[in-house]
């Protein structure tokens, strides 16, 4: 597509009898130039919680549209009135990942898959959308190290780009960022967890912060030597302990507790809502289309 831009100039018409009496006359030139084509999304996992705040959040964002809504749930129905926005998208929910891919690719037009699936159907679903010359965003809790390397594999082969990002939380980067730091002052820390309910605990949040922290190469806890009972928590990594919270109504909360002589450092993130997921989804996608392999994380753009 391409965009009219015009101009307006003035010169100065002079007259032959007079040099001295100078006329003003305008005109305009115009010229075609080039716009950018939105980015095509498509959401996989549509139904879920994170896939209808994702749909509205694509939808209100600049530079990017929503183009199709996949799931096995409500196959039919409009994704708009799904996500209990005031108009229709007049985008019914499709289970058939394929179809949408063929009719983006026709329009040449950046697309991006965004897969709020499991872990088991992750490579299946960027293998379809590389195929298809479509880069992919991958937020599924627990993906394996695994498929993490074959999609990666996969990526070099086919020079196309991949963000797999094990939180699209900023502040939960940003917490881990902090641990990072202050792990270089302190030899002892402990992350306590909160969560409404005991699915996958220790959380992904948890066990990042404890493989980034053990990935320093310091052994932390060192005078404590309890660490066989239980309710001093589970040890990840070079002894660094988790204890997770469990209770219903509890916000999705992190805290690491630093310590040294005479001094306590404590840092904590909480999650109150699925909303706090999009603005780390919209940088993702707006990244992901520049990138020509796999990537790890979305702390590497922040």
């Amino acid at each position: 597509m391409a965009s009219l831009s015009c101009h307006f100039h003035t010169t100065n018409l002079l007259n032959s009898k007079n040099v001295n009496s100078g006329k003003k006359k305008r005109f305009i030139s115009c010229s075609a130039q080039p716009t950018q084509s939105n980015i095509k999304v498509v959401i996989n996992g549509a139904t879920k919680e994170i896939g209808r705040a994702a749909v509205v959040a694509v939808t209100k964002a600049r530079g990017m549209e929503v183009a199709g809504a996949v799931d096995t749930c409500q196959v039919g129905e409009d994704i708009g009135k799904v996500c209990g926005m005031e108009e229709p998208l007049e985008i019914p929910i499709i289970n058939d990942l394929t179809l949408i891919l063929g009719s983006i690719s026709q329009s040449k037009a950046p697309g991006v898959v965004v897969d709020f699936t499991d872990p088991s159907s992750v490579y299946e679903n960027v293998k379809q959308a590389t195929a298809f010359g479509m880069k992919s965003i991958v937020y599924v809790p627990r993906i394996k190290l695994d498929t993490v390397a074959a999609l990666s594999a996969l990526c070099e082969k086919a020079t196309m780009g991949v963000l797999v990002a094990p939180t699209l939380s900023i502040g939960s980067i940003l917490l881990q960022q902090a641990a990072i730091s202050a792990s270089f002052h302190y030899s002892n820390v402990e992350i306590v967890e909160s969560r409404a309910n005991a699915k996958d605990l220790p959380s992904a949040d948890a066990n990042q912060i404890a493989n980034n922290l053990s990935n320093i190469g310091q052994i932390y806890n060192r005078e404590d030597s309890s660490t066989d009972v239980l309710a001093r928590g589970q040890v990840l990594g070079d002894g660094i302990r988790v204890h997770s919270l469990v209770l219903p109504g509890l916000p999705s909360s992190t805290a690491v507790h630093f310590s040294g002589p005479g001094d306590v450092y404590s840092i904590k993130h909480d999650i109150t809502d699925v909303q706090c997921l999009m603005p780390g989804l919209l940088l993702a996608i707006r990244k992901v289309v520049r990138l020509k392999n796999l990537v790890y994380g979305l702390e590497k753009f922040i």
